[in-house]
């Protein structure tokens, strides 16, 4: 697969769709064809058309997220949700990962094998709430759970705790219904705080970060999870309290 990323003063973008385009044309006994700027207009289409699926499947999350925040709210006078945040990997980005994992360049192959393009952050006060919210979800009979990656669990060697979910949900269009992969990360304020700094060090040092400061980092990680870890034994004895009280 070609790796061409720009030249020649051409948009990233359009020289990978360019990219593309010769790699789809391309058989085992034909050279590939080289692409007219009608045939990039047409792919760029089928690109666009393929990201607003995705679109539709973050709306279609967000939705139930909303009503299980609201319901839960009303009947138990406590929300579990604190911040709700969705993203669309752009085309550039969608593009560049195929090349990057050696996706191969066509809608079905990347339908299949990136699984990110859709993504829906849930924050929550505590950890409990985290799995709570997953264990609503992935309970709902249109919601298909693929995979679940429990980074609260078994953090990764530098500290990141999430849970991780992919999950499928319908998307009804006009002609026809698709499952479409969503990745929901759900994670703890604590949790949701230590990574958005982490991941400002990574892209400020462009990933070369000094030793000393992942040192620092994972220490500041521990120091998240035992903050969460108190934050919940204050709730529990305030409820132990409460409920004392009230006997």
């Amino acid at each position: 697969m070609s790796t061409h990323f720009s030249g020649d003063g051409v948009e990233p973008e359009l020289a990978i769709l360019s990219d593309m385009f010769r790699d789809t044309t391309c058989t085992e006994t034909t050279a590939p064809e080289e692409p007219t700027v009608d045939s990039l207009r047409d792919l760029q289409q089928q690109l666009t058309r393929f990201r607003l699926n995705y679109k539709f499947a973050i709306d279609a999350t967000l939705t139930k997220i909303t009503i299980l925040r609201e319901e839960f709210e009303l009947t138990h006078d406590y929300g579990p949700i604190e911040h709700v945040n969705s993203r669309l990997k752009s085309m550039e980005s969608l593009l560049q990962k195929a090349v990057r994992i050696g996706c191969p360049p066509d809608i079905d192959s990347i339908r299949d094998q990136i699984r990110d393009i859709a993504g829906i952050r849930v924050t929550c006060a505590f950890v409990s709430d985290a799995y709570w919210v997953a264990e609503m979800l992935t309970s709902q009979p249109d919601v298909t759970l693929i995979e679940v990656k429990d980074y609260i669990v078994a953090p990764k060697p530098n500290g990141y705790q999430s849970l991780h979910l992919i999950v499928q949900v319908p998307v009804y269009l006009s002609d026809r219904t698709e499952m479409t992969y969503v990745e929901i990360q759900i994670r703890t304020i604590a949790m949701d705080f230590w990574a958005s700094l982490e991941h400002k060090i990574y892209y400020k040092f462009n990933k070369a970060v000094p030793q000393r400061l992942l040192e620092e980092l994972k220490q500041a990680a521990d120091a998240a999870t035992e903050l969460d870890r108190t934050m919940a034994r204050l709730r529990d004895e305030v409820a132990a309290i409460e409920s004392a009280a009230g006997s």
